[in-house]
């Protein structure tokens, strides 16, 4: 995809952080017509800019309670071994976010559960009964200090 001007730029923002905004509502921020933004939003989706427009739920109001951030070791570092633990971690309703790290350990994942009994459950079950995983070390939020999916968006 081609170089997004300013204009694009505080486009995509302004619908980052708002995906109730209109087609007309879009244009008028932009200076361009709604077809123009039609097309031009057609045109990001398209090249994978925009992966998907979705409803952020309140964890809390939701009753999950616990966000932990797990740091796990794996036992072997094959090719295999990795996509067997990322495949069976997608599967897990659990896990937000999954990152492979680097240093001491090889998977950092953010976790959210109903309450610490849950949590547990979830830890031994599905992470350390998996024979790839070696161990596992759990860091409990105490609170959210900041929350966003805005993504930065500078010249």
């Amino acid at each position: 995809m081609r170089k997004l001007s300013r204009s694009e730029r505080r486009l995509l923002d302004a619908m980052q952080k708002d995906t109730t905004l209109s087609q007309i509502d879009l244009a008028e921020l932009s200076g361009k017509s709604r077809t123009s933004v039609w097309r031009w939003i057609r045109e990001v989706e398209d090249a994978g800019v925009i992966e998907s427009k979705v409803a952020l739920l309140n964890p809390k109001a939701l009753g999950l309670k616990i966000q932990v951030l797990l740091s796990v070791s794996m036992a072997r570092h094959s090719k295999q071994t990795r996509r067997e633990f990322e495949e069976h971690v997608q599967t897990l309703p659990e896990v937000m976010e999954c990152y492979s790290v680097s240093g001491g350990r090889d998977y950092v994942l953010l976790i959210l559960s109903r309450d610490m009994e849950s949590y547990n459950d979830f830890l031994n079950t599905q992470i350390l009964d998996l024979p790839s995983v070696h161990s596992a070390s759990s860091s409990f939020a105490l609170r959210r200090v900041k929350y966003t999916t805005a993504l930065p968006l500078q010249d």
